[in-house]
């Protein structure tokens, strides 16, 4: 596997990291903890690095799975989650609280069955902390060796600069996707300038992108795509001519969709690192082929341009989870 370094401070992970919160949520019932466990082993002996989870997937499950198969192989990854969603009666609401990042980090690293977390982000911007004082607790975090880089995760450009001003940042996550390219007017200038890493999360389009799901496609009610505008059956018709643009490329490239999704990410910046998650082998083997597909300037020339051409349908997050993104 192909390496790329995250940020200034040299953090060096596979090209492709491996997400794993669906595995035990957002995507219906949780799949066998002993067979995503030996995913993870899987995942990691083919030359992933990277793995990625967060406190509030499941909530708190999905740290348990990813440090129960980390017992025997965590010197072997650059592990990350994420703080700053809690469950209150049922409810995500944003807490970022001093006091909360010093309870969240002790539960993670209990969870993950690690002294450190290599990388720790905070997951949404809570509007009520200022971003320094956050900042200020994640420094104090470092010093005590429980913390290695931090980053942020959907946040706004101001605060990535203001929070990179008073600790050097890492990475931001953000998703980011033939699908979803909004980053690239704002966000992608501002890191590249600062020297920070870029973690698309649903580089897949949360499935869409694979060509595996479509108009007949009905989602469970523990599946968050089925509160998601974009994947009504009548937005998931529309949105079909846009499958059909990517697939002349997979064509031309003897690749599958989800290799040629992935593929372009790779091809747009040398610090951007997508974490696709699966819960099949043969998917992580036919996502982790895609560090192999090379894009020429002219080719990405042309197939930007195409895209540019069709208009998506539907919007990517319900109303009330858009806005606690970009903030």
């Amino acid at each position: 596997m192909k390496k790329r370094i995250l940020g200034k401070g040299g953090l060096e992970v596979s090209a492709i990291g491996l997400g794993c919160m669906g595995m035990s949520h957002g995507f219906g019932p949780a799949a066998e903890k002993s067979e995503m466990i030996s995913l993870i082993h899987e995942a990691i002996e083919r030359g992933i690095i990277l793995i990625d989870t967060a406190e509030v997937y499941g909530p708190f499950v999905n740290e348990e799975l990813v440090g129960e198969a980390l017992k025997t192989c965590r010197d072997k990854v650059v592990l990350a989650t994420k703080f700053g969603i809690d469950y209150v009666n049922g409810n995500q609401v944003l807490d970022s609280h001093p006091d909360r990042i010093r309870m969240a980090i002790e539960g993670s690293l209990k969870r993950l069955k690690t002294g450190t977390i290599d990388l720790y982000y905070q997951h949404r911007v809570d509007m009520n902390i200022p971003i320094e004082e956050v900042a200020g607790v994640v420094k104090d975090l470092i010093q005590q060796g429980k913390v290695k880089h931090w980053g942020l995760s959907e946040a706004g450009i101001e605060t990535i600069r203001r929070a990179h001003a008073e600790l050097p940042l890492t990475a931001v996550q953000s998703q980011y996707s033939l699908w979803w390219r909004q980053p690239e007017e704002a966000l992608f200038p501002v890191l590249e300038e600062l020297g920070i890493g870029l973690v698309p999360f649903s580089p897949l389009g949360k499935g869409f992108l694979t060509g595996t799901i479509d108009k007949n496609t009905i989602f469970p009610s523990n599946d968050t795509r089925s509160k998601y505008p974009r994947f009504t059956s009548e937005n998931m018709k529309a949105n079909q001519i846009f499958l059909d643009l990517i697939k002349q490329t997979a064509e031309k490239k003897k690749a599958s969709l989800a290799q040629i999704a992935i593929a372009w990410i790779l091809a747009q910046k040398p610090w951007i690192v997508p974490i696709p998650g699966t819960r099949k082998k043969e998917r992580l083997i036919e996502n982790l082929a895609s560090a192999d597909i090379e894009f020429t300037q002219e080719e990405l020339k042309e197939f930007n341009e195409a895209l540019s051409k069709i208009e998506i349908k539907g919007t990517r997050y319900p109303a009330e989870f858009e806005k606690r993104a970009g903030q």
